[in-house]
């Protein structure tokens, strides 16, 4: 698979929160405060990331988005993995793995000391990823968010 990582351009926030919105709903039964979520999250992004800190990666092959990544900032030691996603089609192939890799080496480029993520039990080939690549679950927490009952986790990792 020949896939480029592409900074986050003209037209990529709109995909995303489609992309969020449809997998979420359909694979999880996440009702649309999922959705209005990520809206904000890439509104913010977009407002007052700091180039130099932080990056919105989008997966391209060819013509077509694939996926995406973020490292935002949260202190001067912290970043934060957000957004991370990969549609379907590209599952299975590497390339999750390899995004978390990028975002994880531009964290460590920064200087930042460690990441940190949110996510839910139920994305269970992302923990296991998370894990993988050395992060570690530091809080499990059961939860009633998007409509659903869920299991809300916290992991972390060293750079």
């Amino acid at each position: 698979m020949s896939v480029e990582l592409k900074h986050l351009g003209p037209g990529d926030s709109d995909w995303l929160v489609h992309q969020h919105r449809h997998i979420y709903a359909r694979d999880e039964g996440f009702d649309d405060s999922f959705g209005d979520l990520v809206a904000q999250i890439l509104r913010d992004f977009e407002a007052s990331h700091d180039p130099a800190y932080e990056r919105g990666f989008l997966a391209w092959e060819g013509g077509q988005r694939l996926g995406s990544v973020f490292c935002v900032r949260v202190d001067a030691q912290t970043a934060k993995l957000r957004l991370f996603l990969l549609v379907p089609q590209a599952r299975g192939k590497g390339l999750g793995r390899r995004m978390l890799a990028e975002s994880m080496e531009f964290a460590r480029s920064k200087g930042y000391e460690r990441m940190v993520l949110w996510t839910h039990e139920s994305h269970r080939a992302a923990c296991a990823l998370y894990a993988a690549a050395g992060w570690r679950l530091t809080r499990s927490e059961p939860v009633h968010s998007f409509g659903v009952d869920l299991v809300e986790q916290s992991w972390e990792v060293d750079l």
